[in-house]
């Protein structure tokens, strides 16, 4: 019995020990580099979009009409005391308008929001499950990655070259001369 006893106080002893062991350990990292996106629906399509390139997300926001202006333009809406251009991510990336555009995004690019039908949710991925799209045949102009998502393959909708496309057709305002 007292060999029993003895027994339990030496694994007692060396789980004490290696408990206290964790503690005087520096913490594990993750040494790989990850990738934060935000998984969203164009339709019943799946894309992502870079966390770093998104300023915010809101939903159910009042977006006000604007006559004539490009056909992606869906208006103008208000964030956070600035007034921004909104425009529709489905017909910027080829698809055709969802009915309910529920969530917007503010590129962090530009004071633009995006306006689109379905968020999924939070991606952290590392940088190695991103592959980049086949540059020939490159079916869309604005997505120039993938990643996979627990079976779904994703387009990663790139805003920054969005933004320069959306730039490059508003008319620039010439500066105004002194008199």
């Amino acid at each position: 019995m007292s060999d029993t006893r003895s027994r339990l106080a030496d694994q007692a002893s060396e789980l004490r020990l290696a408990f206290d062991r964790t503690f005087a350990e520096s913490p594990r990292r993750d040494t790989a580099p990850t990738e934060d996106l935000l998984a969203l629906r164009l339709g019943s399509e799946p894309y992502a979009v870079r966390l770093s390139e998104i300023a915010g997300l809101f939903a159910d926001r009042e977006i006000t009409r604007l006559p004539g202006g490009a056909t992606a333009l869906l208006g103008i809406a208000g964030f956070r005391g600035n007034v921004v251009p909104v425009y529709d991510l489905h017909v910027l990336l080829g698809r055709s308008t969802a009915k309910a555009l529920r969530w917007l995004m503010v590129a962090a690019g530009a004071p633009v929001a995006f306006a689109f039908e379905a968020f999924d949710g939070h991606l952290r991925a590392s940088r190695d499950a991103i592959v980049p799209a086949d540059v020939e045949g490159q079916p869309e102009k604005y997505v120039r990655e993938f990643i996979s998502d627990g079976g779904l393959i994703r387009p990663i909708a790139c805003l920054p070259a969005i933004l320069d496309a959306i730039m490059k057709h508003i008319p620039q305002v010439a500066p105004r001369k002194e008199r």
